[in-house]
């Protein structure tokens, strides 16, 4: 009588596994896109919360004091005047939303309530003495844009990117590059 003998294989073939990397490999690529998807929502929520708390705080500012938090000497200009928050007057009129100029906001009442900046530049940005502010920025390091309607008129026209933007019974407006760096695109983040 003849025996067999059974062999049974041990492991997985080179096949079987490359099979096996393979589909990880597309999981784990349909993940990382919907993670960056929702981490860049993300992002676009905390800029846009940023950019109306700041409108809250101009319009806040304006009913105590009936007039715009702009430094003194701002020239008017028809349609409203812009300030970046990354530099000169616009670093000024974040100092009077904080609270912590005194000559425009005599109360040195605190409108503006923003996020301090960690890591990277997403927030309210102080220097390392933590007195002065050096800029508000959005969560991809853009600062923001604010249009203040400087001439009273409750009527802003300004030009972010090509297209002007005309928006009436409004005292201010505010808004960012957002992700891609770029005004005027799909992906800025607005208050209107």
């Amino acid at each position: 009588m003849k025996t067999r003998s059974i062999h049974r294989r041990s492991g997985f073939t080179l096949i079987e596994l490359l099979v096996v990397i393979a589909i990880i490999a597309v999981l784990a690529s349909a993940g990382f896109g919907v993670g960056m998807k929702v981490q860049n929502s993300a992002r676009k929520q905390v800029a846009e919360s940023a950019a109306r708390n700041v409108v809250h705080a101009v319009n806040s500012f304006y009913a105590d004091y009936s007039s715009m938090p702009v430094p003194s000497g701002t020239a008017s200009t028809q349609g409203g005047t812009t300030f970046g928050t990354g530099s000169g007057d616009g670093l000024k009129i974040l100092d009077i939303l904080l609270g912590q100029e005194d000559e425009i906001n005599t109360k040195k009442v605190k409108y503006l309530d923003v996020p301090e900046a960690k890591g990277k530049k997403a927030g309210i940005v102080f220097s390392r003495s933590g007195k002065e502010v050096t800029g508000l920025f959005d969560p991809w390091g853009n600062p923001f844009s604010i249009v203040l309607d400087t001439d009273y008129a409750e009527r802003l026209e300004f030009k972010p990117g090509k297209a002007t933007v005309t928006l009436n019974g409004r005292r201010c407006a505010v808004y960012s590059a957002g992700q891609d760096k770029k005004i005027g695109t799909p992906d800025d983040v607005k208050t209107w």
